[in-house]
C-alpha cells in the first residue's frame, strides 16, 4: 500500500476535507504525518454484518450495557494501549486530541461495552453524512470489541448509513463480514454518502436484541 500524501497538520478542517475524499491519517509518532487512501478498500455494509451463533448467545445474555460517546478520549486511549504482538501504537497523543476535537464538533464518536460497570470494548471513528470511518477498536474481555461493532452496524442500519470504512482487510473483519472493493468504486459510493443529511442523535436503542 503506498502512502498517498505526506504532511500538512491534523486540524478539524484538514481532517474532514480528508475523510471525504477517503484519505486518513497513518503514521508512527514521530514522523511526518502520512495520509492513505488504499486500494482496494475493505468495509461494512452495514445490513450485511455477519453475527455468528455464538456471538448472537452472547448479545441475547445482555450481560452488558452499551452506550454511545459516554467517554470517547477513554476509548481512544484503550485502543491506544499495548497490545500483545504489537510495537507501539500510531494513536499518538497528538492524534487523540485532534480526534477528541472531532468529537466535540460532532464528527467523531465511540461505542462503548460495560461489563460489571467497566469498560470492556469498545470502538470510535468518524461520521460525515450517512458514512462511518472506523478507526480502531479494542477488548479487555473475549467479544468486548465485536459486542460494540455489532451494535454500531445495528444502529447504522436504522439510521440509513451506507458504509463502514474498515481501511485495510483483517482475519477478523474478514469473519465479521468486512469485503475489499476497488478505491474507485469506494470514492463513487463514498461521496454519494457524504453529501446525505447527517444523523445528529447518536443515542443507542436498547431494543435491538430485544
Amino acid at each position: 500500500m503506498a502512502c498517498w500524501q505526506r504532511g500538512g497538520d491534523l486540524s478539524a478542517t484538514r481532517l474532514l476535507d480528508a475523510y471525504q475524499h477517503g484519505i486518513f491519517p497513518w503514521y508512527n509518532e514521530g514522523d511526518p504525518i502520512l495520509w492513505w487512501s488504499p486500494d482496494p478498500r475493505t468495509v461494512f455494509i452495514p445490513s450485511q454484518f455477519k453475527v455468528s451463533t455464538s456471538l448472537n448467545k452472547v448479545l441475547r445474555k445482555h450481560q452488558y450495557e452499551v452506550t454511545f460517546d459516554r467517554d470517547f478520549e477513554q476509548v481512544m486511549r484503550c485502543c491506544a494501549a499495548p497490545r500483545d504482538g504489537a510495537n507501539g501504537t500510531w494513536i499518538s497523543e497528538d492524534i487523540i486530541a485532534a480526534y477528541c476535537e472531532l468529537h466535540r464538533i460532532g464528527h467523531a464518536h465511540s461505542v462503548e461495552v460495560y461489563i460489571d460497570g467497566e469498560l470492556a470494548g469498545g470502538v470510535y471513528g468518524v461520521s460525515l453524512g450517512r458514512m462511518f470511518y472506523g478507526e480502531s477498536m479494542f477488548s479487555s474481555v473475549k467479544n468486548g470489541s465485536k459486542i460494540a461493532l455489532v451494535h454500531l452496524a445495528k444502529q447504522l442500519v436504522r439510521w440509513q448509513f451506507g458504509m463502514i470504512d474498515c481501511q485495510m482487510s483483517t482475519p477478523h473483519l474478514t469473519s465479521l463480514g468486512a469485503i475489499e472493493i476497488p478505491r474507485s468504486k469506494f470514492i463513487e459510493r463514498l461521496q454519494e454518502l457524504v453529501h446525505c443529511e447527517p444523523h445528529t442523535h447518536w443515542q443507542f436503542d436498547t431494543d435491538l436484541f430485544a
